[in-house]
């Protein structure tokens, strides 16, 4: 069984499908946090655990994440789950903090050409292992097809901008940069900025690109549940579900909060 923890409106226009990084659950402070802000900007959003992380919370041993191409299966039947039970319309998105966006990232063009989903938002992207910037986990980014979001902090070290800017990425991934943000968009002290401003700023940028992009075709409808059991307002609830089977249009830098 995969669990869900829905925030937001379930007749939000938008809704997007968000998996944890590598050793936070999808119930960490950064997760709570970014799911309330786009709830309060009218954004659906739905999170799950894969497998090795939701065995934790039973007592299961604790074990490293497996290779992030072994967690594809996982998250494509989040997201089939996710999609039966669609309202008509509602434009789907995939994404995840860390390790749980380049997972998504490696299913995107797949879903993108299946008509399941309308884009990609990665927070965080872990471009290379700290320290190890000569191992990068770009390959497929140079040539995804899908419409991204990708909210970095400036000085994040699994992908700084400094460095980022030098990659060569495929013309449709988009940029928000945290202003002197980390791994967890966070900034130093002095800097001008606050970790809450930019994580403010990276919920208006995801709203802004979610809905910049086309709605689902009539045909990719079709395939959708007729969402009858809407909620309104930005409620959280838990629910279980049996699974199915360097170019860039754009950088934005968040603004200094007091």
């Amino acid at each position: 069984m995969t669990e869900f923890l829905h925030t937001g409106p379930a007749d939000a226009p938008v809704r997007i499908v968000l998996a944890h990084g590598a050793g936070a659950a999808m119930t960490s402070p950064f997760l709570e946090t970014l799911a309330g802000l786009l709830a309060d900007r009218n954004i659906a959003v739905s999170r799950f655990e894969f497998t090795y992380m939701a065995a934790r919370r039973t007592g299961g041993k604790r074990r490293p994440p497996p290779r992030a191409n072994s967690l594809t299966p996982e998250f494509r039947a989040a997201v089939e789950t996710i999609r039966s039970q669609l309202p008509n319309g509602q434009k789907l998105l995939i994404g995840g903090k860390s390790m749980g966006g380049r997972v998504a990232s490696m299913i995107a063009d797949e879903l993108l050409a299946e008509g399941a989903i309308q884009g990609l938002v990665c927070v965080g992207y872990p471009f290379h292992p700290p320290g190890k910037p000569e191992q990068l986990r770009t390959d497929h980014l140079a040539t995804l097809k899908t419409p991204t979001l990708i909210v970095q902090g400036e000085r994040d070290p699994f992908g700084s901008r400094s460095e980022v800017e030098h990659m060569a990425l495929s013309p449709c991934i988009q940029f928000h940069w945290a202003g002197d943000g980390d791994h967890d968009l966070g900034p130093r002290g002095g800097m001008g900025f606050t970790r809450r401003g930019n994580l403010e700023a990276a919920a208006d940028a995801i709203v802004a690109f979610a809905h910049a992009l086309p709605a689902p075709s009539a045909q990719a409808a079709a395939g959708t549940g007729s969402g009858s059991g809407k909620r309104r307002g930005n409620s959280q609830t838990a629910t279980k579900m049996a699974p199915a089977a360097a170019a860039r249009t754009r950088n934005k830098r968040s603004k200094p909060q007091p």
